[in-house]
């Protein structure tokens, strides 16, 4: 027996440029991946930028709450030290709401953060625009003439940034140190000015006046030794007090416990005021008996929703087997009043029907007309359910349509022939060998029409009323004039969310696989 191994060549096998086959069908299978990952790069990217960046935008603004914060810091810090929410805080809290305040209403924020609140509690906006008003006005120009009554040098920047520069000062007086930089940041950032050219503010003062009489001050400087033993003998004043003859609403429990509740910088407010919940200072409770219009207006979509898909199947049904089972060239005619529909304006096609469905329109006359309703009890078709239900099933019908015709423009017609001929009748042919192989394209034309329908919004808005009006309308109303982006991406997100739920039942009911276009 003769032995070849000798024959056999050592080694891995080698292409023809001499790599080895195996690295030579690895890099060539890798460039094949990359310019095809470059082919798909446009709709990737133009599919991250129009889609998925929105959505995640979405998701963000449902849970975003940094401006409370951001704008009044001191107000919530201080508001960790109140218990009894059952009656307004101290004294401390509406100091530091008295600086936040001051300061955002330089800067023109005080007005974002009371429309922010205004969300929660109606009223809330006028209070802070007011106070934005207000603020400058205190009584705290007692604390600045006190203090340069007792020292001149109380009024110079310059003794001002000799103190806040010494870094055990500012330990010391916290409150006076983060004020001063305040007013620093107000007079060079807002009013454009030199702090070395300006007079300090009262607020310095008044923070100044809370240090030395709260703590008092051991160090060595000789200033503030002396302020610190003058302090006990100032006259003062209550920024509580001053907030109350502002307007006695500052003074309102509720109205503090919402800034409270509403001050960290991410809140589940917004999806619980799309579910019909509010966060309180107690936890999470019901909304308002009369504020309560979420769940229904969810229920609601989803309702007519369904209803608008079931009528589409119904009257697209029979639409999409003539299509299908005509001559081709009468097939072709009629399919071109099929999209006739595309081709008018969404706008003028609902208008339109507001015109067909009045009680004084067309429909009305002819039921009238031919004695089916007496004049004085003409149907109530418009500014209702009904009204959005009609208008809505003749928008969507084509695209009930369009994807039955084409599943069942590949069901060979012989099946039918070949079951009639076994002894079937037409009902029996149709319903046991057509309807189950048309299935694909009513569960292809369901999917369409229903989240079509879930999220529209001209056509409810024009025929719906108050009682046929979708989810849709409220987010739109929140988006574009209450300007309460956060509540309207949280009732979209839950939109969302119901969409990709009821999608996961019926791919375990009916299976996404048997969904076909054709």
């Amino acid at each position: 027996m003769t032995d070849n191994t000798a024959d056999t060549p050592a080694g891995p096998v080698l292409a023809a440029d001499g790599r080895p086959l195996k690295a030579s069908l690895n890099r060539a299978l890798r460039a094949q991946k990359i310019r095809a990952l470059l082919l798909i790069a446009p709709l990737l990217l133009f599919i991250l930028i129009t889609f998925i960046l929105p959505i995640a935008d979405m998701l963000f603004r449902s849970v975003e709450n940094q401006i409370v914060r951001e704008t009044l810091p001191r107000t919530v810090a201080a508001m960790e030290e109140w218990e009894n929410h059952d009656e307004a805080p101290g004294e401390d809290v509406y100091a530091g709401l008295y600086i936040d305040l001051f300061e955002a209403a330089e800067f023109r924020r005080h007005t974002r953060v009371g429309s922010r609140l205004n969300y929660e509690m109606t009223g809330i906006s006028s209070l802070f625009r007011q106070a934005g008003r207000g603020v400058g006005r205190f009584d705290t120009d007692i604390y600045t003439d006190q203090f340069t009554d007792l020292d001149a040098a109380w009024a110079d920047y310059a003794t001002w940034t000799g103190l806040m520069g010494d870094s055990a000062i500012r330990a010391a007086l916290p409150e006076t140190a983060a004020a001063f930089d305040t007013w620093v940041r107000i007079t060079i950032e807002a009013n454009e000015d030199d702090p070395a050219e300006e007079n300090i503010e009262d607020f310095v003062y008044l923070s100044l006046y809370r240090d030395l009489a709260g703590s008092g001050y051991s160090g060595s400087n000789a200033l503030l030794s002396a302020a610190a033993e003058a302090v006990g003998g100032f006259e003062s004043i209550s920024i509580r007090d001053q907030f109350e003859d502002l307007d006695e609403d500052w003074l309102n429990p509720e109205l503090m416990e919402t800034i409270w509740v509403y001050s960290p910088s991410y809140t589940p407010g917004y999806f619980l005021t799309a579910i019909d919940m509010q966060l309180s200072a107690d936890g999470i409770t019901s909304q308002p008996e009369d504020r309560q219009i979420y769940v229904t207006l969810f229920g609601r979509t989803l309702f007519m929703s369904l209803v608008i898909m079931g009528s589409c199947v119904l009257l697209g049904y029979p639409i999409a087997f003539l299509l299908a089972n005509l001559p081709m060239r009468v097939s072709n005619i009629l399919m071109i009043l099929v999209l006739l529909p595309f081709w008018t304006s969404l706008l003028v096609r609902t208008s339109a029907w507001k015109v067909l469905l009045q009680q004084q329109g067309v429909i009305n006359d002819i039921l009238v007309w031919v004695g089916l309703v007496a004049d004085d009890a003409r149907l109530q078709l418009i500014n209702n359910q009904t009204g959005t239900i009609i208008a809505m099933t003749h928008i969507l019908l084509p695209f009930m349509i369009l994807p039955l015709y084409s599943v069942m423009q590949t069901i060979p017609p012989s099946y039918v022939r070949a079951a009639k001929s076994l002894g079937a009748t037409d009902w029996t042919a149709f319903w046991r060998v057509y309807f189950p192989q048309s299935i694909p394209g009513i569960g292809a034309g369901c999917i369409l029409v229903f989240i079509l329908a879930i999220g529209y919004y001209i056509t409810p808005e024009l025929v719906g009323g108050r009682t046929g009006t979708f989810i849709s309308n409220r987010i739109a109303y929140h988006i574009s004039s209450s300007l309460n982006w956060g509540l309207a991406a949280a009732l979209g997100s839950i939109l969302l969310g119901v969409v990709l739920i009821l999608y996961w039942i019926y791919d375990r009911i009916v299976g996404i696989d048997n969904v076909k276009l054709g």
